[in-house]
């Protein structure tokens, strides 16, 4: 499973919410959320492009495996 999350990098540009709005939106506070964190595979190349475009750097993607969420 991947997972995405946005770091304190973000500056609230809101290009990954203009291209992935099902997993980004700039919220109260002027920047970035992830408003749904487990990537659905057919979402993965949508999640990916938001983070490759991010100008600030600040959209990670990583694999967490189920046991480690388990004993998280």
């Amino acid at each position: 499973m991947k997972k995405v999350t946005v770091n304190e990098n973000c500056f609230g540009c809101g290009y990954c919410a203009s291209v992935c709005e099902k997993y980004f939106e700039i919220q109260d506070d002027g920047y970035s959320h992830a408003i749904k964190e487990e990537i659905e595979e057919e979402d993965i190349k949508d999640v990916q492009s938001a983070a490759s475009g991010c100008p600030a750097g600040a959209i990670e993607i990583s694999e967490v495996n189920e046991s480690n969420e388990k004993a998280a």
